[in-house]
């Protein structure tokens, strides 16, 4: 007959469910993983297959109870960790939405919305096409690989322990944020610009010419420009997102490292 005795037990537990918290931590935020749309069985079970492949290889804390006020605080760190990690990646796709609400206001689709099921409220017809198209461009390029392989390899960079000086990098993650403001104004900006040279000389047009109906030609036309730019500026979009999602795997494997200065914002490349 097999017995395994309590310490046992509680080494088995703590060796499956430190990493089992802190991927499904990831896996929760992370897109494409994190779309409501995926099923919660699934995300369940890709996080415990990662968590069996990766807990044979992690040390175990054998004296740390999991259901202790210490072990729950160690649960809490790395669930924190996970959406940490997962939140960087989301900024990015946020970044991109900001850039088709932005394209999408400055065009006069502001009327032209969806309920978005991610964020759970209303979304842009421009917004949701540059966020599926990046979708597309993250999967292609294998990007959501590359982010379950940086999930593993922060367990060396970023350890599971006792302390609550784990390694992870808050200040960081927060600098992170304004990525949102500043890779969203740099997407949309071809569409802003080309949008405000058409409205300057629309101005124009109806300061010499009174009699146009400026409602009536003016929609038309911007939205007619701003679909122009979007075609033209699609083929382009590959290097900039490419640069942008290797930018945010750096910053994932960056989280366990120590902070030094705030990360300088390089220009994206077109």
């Amino acid at each position: 007959m097999i017995s395994i005795s309590s310490n046992e037990l509680i080494a088995l537990i703590n060796s499956f469910i430190w990493p089992l918290t802190r991927i499904l931590g990831l896996i929760a935020v992370a897109p494409p993983f994190g779309n409501n749309t995926v099923p919660v069985q699934i995300k369940i079970a890709l996080g415990v297959m990662l968590a069996l492949i990766v807990a044979p290889t992690l040390p175990v804390i054998s004296d740390l109870d999991p259901v202790s006020f210490n072990g729950i605080l160690v649960l809490a760190q790395q669930l924190i960790i996970g959406l940490g990690m997962g939140f960087v990646m989301r900024v990015l796709f946020s970044s991109i939405e900001m850039a088709g609400e932005v394209a999408g206001l400055t065009m006069g689709l502001g009327f032209a919305t969806f309920f978005d099921p991610q964020t759970q409220g209303r979304s842009s017809a421009i917004a949701q096409f540059l966020v599926l198209t990046a979708t597309l461009i993250l999967l292609t390029l294998n990007v959501h690989l590359s982010m379950l392989a940086t999930l593993v390899e922060s367990f060396q960079t970023i350890p599971i322990s006792t302390s609550f000086h784990s390694g992870f990098n808050y200040q960081k993650m927060v600098i992170w944020g304004e990525q949102i403001f500043s890779v969203g104004m740099r997407l949309s900006l071809p569409i802003v610009a080309a949008l405000l040279v058409t409205n300057v000389a629309l101005g124009i047009l109806t300061r010499a010419a009174p009699q146009l109906n400026l409602f009536g030609i003016g929609f038309p036309i911007t939205i007619g420009v701003g679909f122009l730019m979007l075609a033209l500026i699609l083929p382009y979009l590959l290097l900039p997102l490419e640069n942008l999602f290797q930018q945010g795997i750096e910053t994932m494997q960056s989280l366990g490292l120590p902070a030094t200065a705030p990360p300088s914002q390089p220009p994206m490349q077109r």
